[in-house]
């Protein structure tokens, strides 16, 4: 075989299911097991479930409901992120809801993503592979909800770390803050994909975030944007 023949296959993404209804699970993993780079490996139907799941098949991407009996899914988020083996595992919430609570509740548990239940199967796969490569992802209206909840009951905190960035990193803060994907951004400010990239860490870094959802907060927090969306055209 010929150095040229031999490419590198990634594996495919290993997914934990959990919702207290089995139905429910049952048609995500059908629509999951569609593409060849996902793959199930588990299924829980309790709070309690998916931290023990979880802790035993190390997945790469938890798929979350939020309300479930024996540990509600926030809590099973923050066990989940908390625990130092699974450093590499993400949340993504899946939710009838769209109550501010739950949205924030999940994102300060470690959460990844918040995604309604009614979108579409090509919007979850989407999703999952975004969440897996380390973007955060909101519903719309989810996204719009978080900016009106905290102007509306949050007081701007001390700029911690913001100080230490450069214009172009605030630039960036406030894109992602926005919802807006790596190649979004790229488009925004006319910059490559791969300059996105060094800015989201040097991002992560500098503010201590674990992940891009924790970047969001930041903006939310210091009202990057808020300040955007009530700019000149605002």
């Amino acid at each position: 075989m010929t150095p040229e023949s031999t490419t590198h296959i990634e594996a495919p993404v290993r997914l934990l299911l959990v919702d207290d209804q089995a139905l429910l699970r049952h048609s995500l993993r059908i629509a999951i097991d569609r593409e060849s780079d996902l793959i199930v490996v588990g299924e829980a139907g309790t709070g309690a479930e998916a931290i023990r799941a979880a802790r035993e098949l190390r997945p790469d991407l938890v798929l979350m409901d939020i309300r479930m009996p024996d540990g509600d899914g926030i809590h099973a988020t923050e066990k989940i992120t908390g625990t130092p083996d699974l450093a590499h595992t993400r949340v993504l919430v899946l939710s009838m809801f769209e109550i501010d609570d739950y949205v924030y509740g999940a994102l300060r548990a470690g959460a990844s993503g918040f995604l309604l239940k009614d979108a579409r199967p090509d919007q979850l796969i989407d999703a999952i592979r975004r969440v897996h490569h380390g973007e955060s992802l909101f519903a719309p209206a989810i996204l719009m909800n978080l900016v009106e909840h905290f102007l509306d009951h949050h007081t701007p905190g001390a700029p911690r770390g913001v100080e230490r960035l450069t214009a172009r990193e605030t630039e960036v803060l406030t894109l992602v803050g926005r919802g807006l994907s790596n190649d979004e951004i790229a488009r925004e400010l006319t910059v490559s994909h791969n300059t996105v990239k060094t800015h989201i860490s040097s991002l992560l870094s500098k503010l201590g975030a674990r992940d891009r959802a924790q970047l969001v907060i930041f903006a939310y927090e210091h009202r990057l944007v808020a300040a955007t969306n009530r700019g000149p055209n605002g």
